[in-house]
This record gives structure tokens, C-alpha cells and sequence, in this order.
């Protein structure tokens, strides 16, 4: 059964949590190339997907958020997007077995259109490597994430959809609050997201990073008013990042965390997982919620 079956099911899907600040944890150095662990770390990678797996994630994503021939130019690494986006897809395929479905990550280029850095044609093709490459390793799902850039997630919504057989879901990054409203870094509202990503082909849109899970429901209702019935997922950090003694701090609790799902649920979410500074014990919560 697909995971858009699911929805239509009425069922709640758990996505998994961080990898990024996880891999961090694991041992990640600065100005490494996380992509690349995927070939030489391979073992730590997979047992970052299967912890997910034990906390009870429908869920698993890739290790392959940068993994665009933009980001891996930056390590000397842009001719191995097809080896290392479909190894991401292989590793969290073997964690999550036939029983869960596997999201291949694609995020951003750092490319700006508005600055002319590129092209649509060269964004396009970016999304297109990338997104076949990991439904060559597995991947039943393309998330995009973290985009700010409304023509940006436009393009790599295409791109997945039109070069894969994948479900594709699409989410941005919103700044501000329920009081002063929700904009992108880019100036893209939750409503001019959802309809120019369903023009796009989206299948799911939602919000991941940037705010706590307090603020998600504020973005879910504004999603929610412009669209009643379009499946939404909703990926909270653990808080917002706070810098203290040069360490990157999230405060949300897994227990905190979790207090806030019955208000996702209640406003519609279809899809619930984390973004940084989450760990297995927040999705292990909230699966508790979920049951």
C-alpha cells in the first residue's frame, strides 16, 4: 500500500527525526561531506536509520540532503551524485525492510534564480540526477526539503515527478509566528506554497526546520485554510537552536514535543516527523501519541 493509500485511510504516518545534528553526535567533523559517509561510514549511517526504525518510524529518510552536484561540487565529489544518493536509498532500505516506506532527501542547491547563479535548466537536471538516483537505491518517496525559494521547490518538484514513479512531498522553511505570520526567508506564505506545489505535482506539502512544534500548528492551520483536504506533513526541530559555549542547543524535550501532536492532529497533519535536534526518543514519543 502506498503512503498516499495510507493517508487516504485516515491513518497518521511517523517520518523519522534529525540526521544531520545526529550525525554530528556520531562523529562528523566540520567541513565534512556527509554524503560521502554513505560510502566510508557506511555502518554508522545505517545504524542512524535503524534507530529510527526501533522508535517506530513508518518513515525513513536518506542521507542525502546535500547531495545535489551544486553541494558536492563544493567537496570535489559532483561527478558521484548517482553513487552516493542511491547508497543513501540502499541504507535506509535495509533498515526499514519492506515494512516501511524509505524517503530519499533532496534539499536545496544554494543556487538563487532571482541572482542569476543558474539556470532552470540547471536546477532542473540537479533535482533530476539526484531523485532518480535514489529511487535507483530504494526510495518509494522524494521529500524536498527545507526550501525557501518558491521557484526552487517548484523545479525540484517537477523534476521528481516527472522522472520518477515516487510519491513526492515538498516542504518549506517559514519564519515569524501565529501573531506577526508565517513567510519563508524568501517571502513565500503557507498558501502560495500549497498552491503553486500542487500546480507543481506535489502529492504532500508541509513545513520542516526553522520552529518548534508550537509554531508547526500555526502553519498547519494557515496551510490548512487554504487547502481543507491536501496531505500535509509537519517536521519540527526541538526547539529553536540556542548557542551556548559554542554548542548548538535544542531544549524541546521528547516529552514536550510529543504534548503537542493531539493540536496536530486536531488541525489535520497527515504526517508527523522531526527535523534538527530531534532524536529516536522524540519519534519514540510521539509514537506512544500516535499508538
Amino acid at each position: 500500500m502506498s503512503v498516499l493509500d495510507k493517508i487516504g485511510n485516515k491513518s497518521i504516518l511517523l517520518c523519522d527525526g534529525a540526521w544531520g545534528t545526529f550525525m554530528q553526535a556520531t562523529g562528523l567533523k566540520p567541513g565534512e561531506c556527509p554524503e560521502l559517509w554513505n560510502i566510508s561510514h557506511r555502518n554508522e549511517v545505517l545504524r542512524i536509520a535503524e534507530s529510527y526504525v526501533n522508535a517506530g518510524s513508518d518513515i525513513i529518510e536518506t542521507n542525502s540532503f546535500g547531495g545535489n552536484s551544486f553541494k558536492l561540487a563544493n567537496y570535489g565529489l559532483a561527478d558521484r551524485v548517482h553513487e552516493l544518493n542511491k547508497a543513501a536509498a540502499e541504507i535506509s532500505r535495509e533498515a526499514a525492510g519492506k515494512e516501511r516506506y524509505v524517503a530519499g532527501c533532496v534539499g536545496p542547491t544554494g543556487k538563487m534564480l532571482i541572482m542569476g547563479d543558474v539556470t532552470e535548466e540547471e536546477l532542473y537536471q540537479a533535482f533530476r540526477e539526484q531523485s532518480l538516483a535514489l529511487e535507483e537505491g530504494g526510495a518509494d518517496i522524494i521529500i524536498i526539503e527545507t526550501m525557501t525559494a518558491l521557484d526552487e521547490a517548484v523545479i525540484a518538484t517537477k523534476a521528481a515527478r516527472e522522472n520518477t514513479g515516487c510519491t513526492v512531498i515538498c516542504t518549506m522553511t517559514f519564519d515569524g509566528d501565529a501573531a506577526t505570520g508565517f513567510n519563508t526567508m524568501m517571502g513565500v506564505s503557507p498558501s502560495e506554497m500549497v498552491v503553486a506545489l500542487k500546480e507543481a505535482g506535489a502529492h504532500v506539502v508541509g513545513s520542516n526546520c526553522g520552529n518548534g512544534i508550537e509554531n508547526m500548528i500555526g502553519i498547519l492551520k494557515k496551510i490548512r485554510k487554504t487547502d481543507p483536504s491536501v496531505p500535509v506533513i509537519i517536521q519540527a526541530n526541538a526547539g529553536v537552536p540556542e548557542y551556548i559555549d559554542g554548542k548548538t542547543v535544542f531544549r524541546e524535550s521528547p516529552e514536550m514535543m510529543a504534548s503537542f501532536v493531539p493540536a496536530l492532529i486536531k488541525e489535520g497533519v497527515n504526517i508527523i516527523g522531526g527535523c534538527c535536534g530531534t532524536t529516536p526518543d522524540h519519534i519514540r514519543e510521539i509514537r506512544k501519541i500516535l499508538g
